[in-house]
């Protein structure tokens, strides 16, 4: 044995004690010694190595090298502007890829991300052939739609991120989702995934299941997912179904938004249901009351209603007598004298009484005659109500004078209809005043009626053949 002491180390923080040297007993020089015990590598390898060390800007990672090898930040994660702190930690065993033996200063350049690239573009050509789902968070919303942390970057559509189309996207990021493969292409590094796949395939059953107890004429409670310019789609609490613009208002719709807006709880009719193709058909008019029922119930034929001058055509007007109900004043129900333009009796916004002539709910249809209104008749129950009972006999005749607070009463009228009142309150039928009893008399918005004289020269009958062709247009197209 030799005189040499023994050293030992009790105490060393990595308990590591080292053996006596007795006798160089190496067949290789020192530096073959060295050598053999470090791992070879070389670009494009992936190694495993040890943390050893986590700086802001890169991380330290010992994989048996002559040196350790150097992960820049941006290498870490595929996601942007990282904090390597919250990627890896000291001790922690990860995988890396060789970018670079050595840079120009002799570092060993590593790369996290381009080793988990790698590794899950396997996996991912695997369950793209077996038709699978892959899974992972939404790290980031970008011009179009969401990037998933799928092993690396997979693009999801906004069109494919729900069975409907989403506008905001920023909630989903964080959220874990699953998503089909519908698009792969190493070369480009391009991998395009849909939620939507994956949502019809698990909720397929669901929905036929729904479709079939959803039946015409009944009555559903939705909300508005979406409005487009054809019309609105209303979440049903399966599915959603469109309300064409046609179904959404009895009157005339410029634009679906004008009517609901995305998130309004709303109540409507299936029409149809596709089970085939998947669709229904819904309908927020059917729900409503219809104004033309409405009014054909409070009005009847011979009754006396005051409307506006909407627009003028070559065989006569429109007036607007209820809300969104117009009726036509032919040409030859204008005055007792042959008129040959609408213009020489009505302008566009005058506004005057009328008497209902023909009421067609069927044909969504009513003509009204300026003419008789002139001769009298029963005023609309509506109006007797702003005038006061008092002013009218048991048959509806108007028999007050213009003292019994017409005015007053008509200023009431436009407050609770929410218009202004014109510069002078129209005249009631009969005003000025006339024999108690005698029939009603029509005037115009701002001038009593004074008596029709006889004319002077003989009215020219009209003729049966212009009244015929000139047709009773439909209200509701024209407007």
């Amino acid at each position: 044995m030799s005189d040499q002491p023994t050293i030992t180390v009790e105490d060393d923080l990595d308990g590591y004690i080292p053996r006596q040297i007795i006798a160089n007993d190496l067949d290789v020089s020192f530096d073959e010694a060295v050598g053999a015990t470090l791992v070879d590598v070389e670009d494009g390898q992936i190694v495993e190595g040890r943390v050893v060390r986590v700086d802001k800007d890169e991380v330290l990672l010992d994989i048996g090298y002559k040196s350790e090898g150097v992960i820049p930040s941006r290498e870490l994660s595929i996601r942007n502007d990282v904090d390597p702190n919250e990627i890896v930690s000291l001790g922690d065993h990860i995988e890396a890829l060789v970018l670079q033996k050595e840079d120009k200063d002799g570092r060993l350049i590593l790369s996290k991300k381009r080793a988990q690239y790698e590794r899950a573009w396997g996996d991912i050509e695997k369950k793209k052939e077996e038709d699978g789902v892959v899974s992972g968070p939404v790290i980031e919303v970008v011009k179009g739609g969401l990037i998933l942390d799928i092993g690396l970057r997979g693009f999801l559509p906004a069109s494919l991120v729900e069975l409907r189309r989403v506008r905001d996207l920023q909630p989903y990021v964080g959220r874990q989702l699953e998503a089909k493969i519908i698009e792969l292409d190493k070369n480009r590094n391009n991998v395009v995934l849909s939620r939507r796949a994956w949502l019809e395939e698990t909720q397929r059953e669901q929905r036929e299941e729904f479709l079939e107890n959803l039946k015409p004429g009944e009555t559903r409670k939705g909300v508005v997912s979406s409005v487009v310019n054809f019309g609105a789609f209303v979440d049903l609490g399966g599915m959603d179904g469109l309300i064409h613009v046609s179904e959404l208002s009895w009157k005339h719709v410029d634009h679906p938004g004008s009517v609901v807006n995305v998130g309004d709880e709303v109540e409507v009719q299936v029409l149809d249901v596709d089970l085939s193709r998947e669709r229904i058909s819904l309908s927020l008019k059917a729900t409503q009351q219809d104004p033309w029922q409405e009014f054909a119930t409070g009005h009847r034929v011979g009754e006396l209603v005051y409307g506006r001058v909407t627009k003028l055509v070559p065989f006569g007007a429109f007036v607007q007598v209820g809300d969104g109900i117009e009726g036509l004043v032919h040409i030859s129900e204008m005055s007792a004298h042959h008129v040959d333009l609408p213009e020489q009796v009505v302008t566009p916004g005058e506004e005057l009484w009328v008497k209902i002539i023909d009421l067609d709910l069927q044909r969504r249809r009513i003509s009204l005659s300026i003419k008789q209104a002139a001769e009298g008749g029963v005023v609309a129950s509506e109006y007797q109500e702003h005038f006061g009972e008092h002013a009218y006999d048991d048959e509806g005749n108007y028999i007050g004078s213009s003292d019994t607070g017409a005015e007053e009463a008509w200023a009431d009228y436009y407050a609770e209809a929410g218009e202004a009142v014109p510069g002078s309150a129209p005249t009631p039928p009969g005003a000025p005043p006339v024999v108690e009893g005698a029939a009603v008399a029509a005037a115009p918005a701002t001038e009593p009626v004074a008596a029709e004289p006889v004319a002077a020269e003989p009215v020219a009958a009209e003729p049966v053949a212009e009244a015929a062709e000139a047709p009773v247009a439909d209200a509701a197209t024209e407007s």
